[in-house]
């Protein structure tokens, strides 16, 4: 398991490299949900996404041997984007292999920042071939089965935890009581996860997956990791299965894991521009459906934080997905 004591060391190893991003009340968002809502908008973190975070430690921790080597990722997209973006940043050649489903415009940054790119069929081949290529000699970034990454992406809670009280314009003791995470192989909410449950003691941490990317929760159901069928739009947030570090850090530190429909993910997503006024993905935009969800079920006073994760989306996406399900 990831201490706090890991991830504070992965704070200091990539400070300088990655931006310390806002945390801020939103009055819209809290006027939409009828409760008080904080965001962390780590949309506005270099690279469009918290996956910088991570790529960032890994990169810095790998020996000089192994950079030499050079690095292969597997992305639904904004990890691809983290690991080429930083990888050119430090000197690093990388490879990154994404399936034909993600975004236009996360094969287009990846290849601007001199990474090789390799698209395959199926979300379940580009891991295969990522695996064929670490075999082979690259050093491996994975995105979520590496405590180095888990450790680094925990750098978000250490922030949010920094930040959030004073920003929920409350007393002391006021503090959030629910913060909520996305979910996609698990690395992100099983750091944040750590990270706030050391520093704010008794807050409640939710994760937040869509239909057809929803391997947390069934790993949960299942008592452990095991491969899903792939269908959702949010590519971002599709991953073949969870590992069995994300999958121990969920099981225990999370109160639980919450299931939107794309469409509603989607709906977050318009709503998150025009209640809070950022341009996310719907890897965040889920986020909103479900704060509906804990709004209901937990009793008391609600406070909430939202991790709003990445806004790697094209206005060109959003719209298509939003005529797609009739949205406005």
């Amino acid at each position: 398991m990831i201490g706090i004591s890991d991830i504070e060391a992965a704070a200091r190893l990539i400070a300088g490299h990655v931006v310390r991003t806002p945390t801020v009340a939103s009055p819209g968002l809290s006027a939409l949900l009828g409760v008080p809502v904080t965001a962390k908008l780590e949309l506005l973190q270099r690279t469009g996404s918290f996956k910088a975070r991570g790529a960032t430690a890994k990169l810095l921790s790998l020996s000089e041997a192994d950079r030499a080597a050079g690095v292969v990722a597997v992305s639904g997209g904004n990890h691809a984007i983290s690991v080429a973006v930083m990888a050119d940043a430090l000197g690093v050649k990388a490879t990154v292999v994404m399936p034909k489903s993600a975004p236009t415009r996360a094969v287009e940054i990846a290849e601007a920042a001199g990474a090789t790119v390799r698209l395959t069929d199926t979300m379940d081949g580009a891991f295969a071939l990522m695996s064929q290529l670490q075999t082979d000699g690259l050093s491996l970034v994975h995105p979520f089965d590496d405590p180095v990454v888990v450790a680094g992406q925990g750098t978000v809670g250490l922030e949010f935890a920094d930040d959030a009280p004073s920003s929920t314009g409350g007393a002391e003791g006021e503090g959030l009581t629910d913060v909520l995470v996305s979910i996609g192989g698990g690395a992100l909410i099983s750091g944040v996860a750590a990270a706030l449950h050391a520093r704010m003691p008794g807050v409640r941490i939710w994760g937040v997956e869509t239909e057809g990317a929803q391997a947390m929760s069934d790993a949960l159901a299942a008592k452990g990791p095991r491969p899903v069928r792939l269908s959702s739009i949010v590519s971002t947030l599709s991953a073949p299965t969870v590992s069995q570090l994300t999958y121990d850090h969920v099981s225990a530190l999370v109160s639980d894991v919450l299931v939107v429909s794309d469409a509603e993910a989607v709906q977050g997503t318009l709503d998150l521009a025009n209640h809070a006024k950022v341009w996310a993905e719907p890897a965040a935009g889920c986020l909103l459906p479900a704060a509906r969800l804990v709004r209901e079920r937990v009793d008391g006073d609600v406070r909430l934080g939202l991790v709003v994760c990445g806004g790697n989306a094209t206005t060109t996406d959003v719209i298509s997905w939003a005529e797609r399900f009739n949205l406005r």
